[in-house]
């Protein structure tokens, strides 16, 4: 149970005030499900009254977590991760799949629709600026990257996502004490061995942590009352310990049930409509693009040239995420023809006005062409 004791939750939300304090849960170590159902059950028993919430949260053991927009089959070794005894468990944010273990403390802020930047750049810039603000008080040079990770001089040391969860704005990263390359490299799908020793050159090269910056890591308590100060100054609002409610536990425990299935670790970006029935006269075919935002996969059965059924995934942070399933539905029976396509997604963008930093409707369209291409690669 998260906790905070001997101290009153003054956080209550009222009337949407600005000035209201923001509820400061701080759940220690807990189990690795745990650690990531917490804050989307925060987020889906937020009520009017409920108090905005900044969580910290580590996890007792090691595991593997995969983006909401993610195969997981096609991005994780799920046999590697099943024999070295780590879970794989699929969050409701946008982003890669990350090995994660109690060398990251989680900052997960958990607002009210309406308080936080409604872009989400703005939102990001906001959000990174504690923990830029932690890393610098601590002597490492930490600065903002767009559009949504944190560098040392040229070193990732973070990332961030963000999220629609019931009715509430989700913004997630966290404080990096240490990194274990090692693990991350040896847990992710590649193509070849080789490939895979380039991936883990290339972690150990651009990436960062407190320990490889100071030599060692701080302790946890400096590191969490220097964020929890910068939290203060970078919202202008009172950060006040709390405790999560019984309505949060029950809703925690039920989502550790659903986050643990088979069923939604196989989804992709949750409830998504199953493809046609391939028949001889149907080609199974897939396109990569990567667009500033990150990357997007298309994967695709044609029909007599035409789209039967499309299905997108990636790393990218989108919202809302059903914008997803609706663009999918968007392109069934489109030719191969640029213009149209991309005439299409930029009418969808216009009627939803879904939220996808550094992915633009002409990063979909380049993703879809690619399906009609020669390169593109069989299923």
């Amino acid at each position: 149970m998260c906790t905070a004791t001997g101290v009153r939750n003054d956080a209550s939300r009222v009337g949407g005030v600005s000035a209201a304090p923001v509820r400061l849960v701080d759940c220690g170590r807990v189990p690795a499900l745990r650690s990531q159902t917490v804050f989307h059950a925060v987020a889906y028993a937020m009520g009017p009254d409920s108090p905005d919430t900044i969580m910290l949260v580590a996890p007792e053991d090691p595991y593997v977590s995969v983006g909401f927009h993610q195969d997981a089959a096609r991005e994780v070794d799920l046999e590697r991760c099943r024999a070295d005894g780590l879970p794989v468990i699929r969050r409701e944010v946008g982003g890669g799949a990350v090995y994660l273990d109690g060398n990251q403390l989680f900052c997960q802020w958990i607002f009210h629709q309406g308080w936080l930047p409604a872009m989400l750049e703005s939102r990001f810039a906001l959000y990174m600026r504690p923990i830029v603000d932690t890393y610098r008080a601590l002597g490492i040079e930490a600065e903002p990257r767009p559009i949504n990770d944190i560098h040392v001089r040229g070193r990732k040391i973070g990332g961030t996502g963000a999220a629609l969860i019931g009715e509430a704005d989700v913004v997630v990263g966290s404080l990096m004490f240490d990194f274990d390359v090692d693990t991350m490299a040896r847990v992710l799908r590649v193509p070849s061995e080789k490939f895979r020793d380039k991936v883990h050159q290339s972690l150990r090269e651009y990436m960062t942590t407190m320990r490889r910056e100071l030599g060692e890591a701080p302790g946890r308590e400096r590191v969490v009352g220097l964020y929890v100060d910068a939290c203060r100054r970078a919202l202008g609002r009172p950060v006040v310990a709390g405790a999560l409610t019984e309505a949060e536990e029950r809703m925690a425990e039920a989502l550790d049930v659903r986050f643990a299935s088979r069923e939604w670790l196989d989804s992709v970006g949750g409830l998504r409509r199953r493809g046609v029935k391939i028949h001889e006269d149907v080609q199974v075919v897939e396109s990569t693009h990567k667009a500033p935002g990150g990357l997007v996969r298309a994967t695709a059965q044609l029909r007599d040239g035409r789209l039967a059924h499309v299905a997108l995934s990636g790393d990218f942070t989108l919202q809302p995420g059903s914008v997803l399933g609706v663009l999918e539905d968007a392109l069934r029976g489109m030719a191969g023809e640029r213009e149209s396509v991309l005439e299409r997604v930029r009418r969808l963008y216009e009627d939803l006005r879904p939220q996808s930093p550094g992915v633009t409707p002409e990063d979909w369209t380049e993703a879809v062409m690619g399906l009609f291409q020669p390169a593109g690669h069989a299923g």
